[in-house]
């Protein structure tokens, strides 16, 4: 089988409270994004991985595509399987795609074996891999709570609305943006926000993340305020960076430095 897991955006984020496990309890929404990686899944003698692509740290066979099958094969007696990513979503940029990999894998092998998982099923699944993993399940816009792990639907839709999304080479880590924040409760929720005007949003809609990412990367506060000055209604970093992106009525036309990686779309 082949599928395309997709990135996704924050609509804004608050780092609500530090909790006692260790984690953070955030607000925020999650809004799926054409951005594709592309993964293969087929039946085969022996259970075999093969990465192309962006290169990804690590042992290809701690992969989580890899970690979601031996999950499932914990429960289920699946035979082994041949898989291939190709990745496409910058790592490091606050998109989503590792969870998104992760959740597409689980989606496949529900289909693949036939193991007819209920799509709570899947997302239980996919949240012991990640938090925001059982998001890409159904892979609608939610606001979201908890550690990012609680859903809540929305019938917030930018369909219409041109996105761009700029990565601008530079990997942060989310324990290292995190030890950047100072938690606090905002005044407006992040929900009540996003039920205003876009063209509210850019006063109001907050990513926390961004007081501490931008004074240490100032590429990042660079590139919003070019697409706020090429006429963009929104502009925010996503996750905990270090990808920004704008919402725009029309397709901008922005140059970036070579090394950037662009994506543009209409959104649905």
């Amino acid at each position: 089988m082949l599928v395309f897991p997709n990135a996704k955006i924050n609509l804004g984020l608050n780092i609500l409270n530090k909790r006692p496990d260790g984690y953070h309890n955030i607000a925020s929404c999650f809004y799926p994004v054409e951005w594709c990686d592309v993964l293969e899944i087929v039946h085969s003698d022996k259970l075999e991985v093969s990465l192309t692509g962006i290169p990804i740290p690590g042992n290809k066979d701690q992969n989580l595509i890899v970690s979601a099958y031996h999950l499932i094969k914990q429960d289920f007696d699946i035979s082994p399987v041949k898989i291939h990513l190709h990745k496409v979503i910058p790592i490091g940029a606050g998109l989503g795609g590792g969870s998104a990999d992760c959740a597409f894998a689980i989606k496949v092998y529900n289909e693949l074996f036939k193991l007819d998982l209920s799509t709570q099923q899947m997302e239980e699944y996919a949240g012991k891999l990640g938090s925001d993993c059982p998001f890409f399940i159904e892979n609608k816009p939610v606001n979201v709570s908890g550690t990012g792990n609680i859903f809540e639907k929305t019938e917030l839709s930018l369909a219409g609305k041109h996105i761009l999304l700029v990565y601008p080479d530079l990997h942060i880590s989310t324990v290292h943006a995190y030890s950047g924040v100072l938690p606090n409760e905002p005044q407006i929720k992040n929900a009540d926000i996003l039920n205003q005007p876009i063209k509210n949003w850019k006063d109001n809609l907050v990513n926390d993340f961004e007081r501490s990412v931008f004074p240490q990367f100032p590429a990042t506060e660079k590139l919003k305020s070019s697409m706020y000055e090429h006429h963009a209604i929104y502009v925010s970093m996503t996750g905990s960076g270090s990808a920004v992106y704008g919402i725009f009525e029309e397709k901008p036309d922005i140059q970036f430095p070579k090394n950037y990686q662009v994506f543009h779309s209409e959104l649905k």
